[in-house]
């Protein structure tokens, strides 16, 4: 008992359901530590391809869980100039960072690490919560199913 009498004790209830703009601030830091953790295997020379996994019924019918390799692009790429430049992703849509900016350019590949940290940072503070709204927006758009007669505009 003297170990958790050292130990501050409260009453707490986890909640059921997490805050939207938090779940999707999570999901984004998530998805840059990826590319963070990629951009540095890129930079000592080894691959990283993290696993999953999926439950698929094999030739017997029966459902087996097998474990996967998780396909991760680079969101960065080098201009013509040499410049490299990283463009965050939100899904499949790429974030405004600003007014008509979409990516970020820094001068080197070695300072794509640095780049990538400061944009987890920066989510996590909640910065870039307008702009993973609109995102989500745009994401869950595309996602949804079109009512019958439905037409694009």
């Amino acid at each position: 008992m003297a170990t958790l009498a050292s130990l501050k004790l409260v009453a707490a209830k986890k909640p059921a359901q997490q805050n939207p703009v938090t779940q999707r601030r999570t999901k984004l830091a998530n998805k840059v530590q990826e590319q963070i953790l990629l951009a540095t295997a890129t930079k000592d020379g080894n691959s990283y391809a993290p696993t999953r996994t999926k439950t698929v019924k094999n030739a017997e019918g029966e459902r087996v869980q097998v474990t996967q390799e998780k396909r991760i692009k680079p969101w960065w790429f080098t201009t013509d100039a040499g410049k490299v430049c990283i463009e965050i992703r939100y899904g499949a849509k790429v974030i405004e960072l600003s007014k008509g900016k979409s990516a970020i350019e820094i001068t080197s590949p070695a300072a794509l690490i640095e780049a990538l940290e400061a944009v987890k940072s920066a989510v996590l503070a909640g910065e870039l919560d307008a702009q993973i709204e609109q995102a989500s927006v745009k994401v869950r758009a595309t996602d949804a199913p079109k009512a019958k007669g439905q037409r694009d505009e």
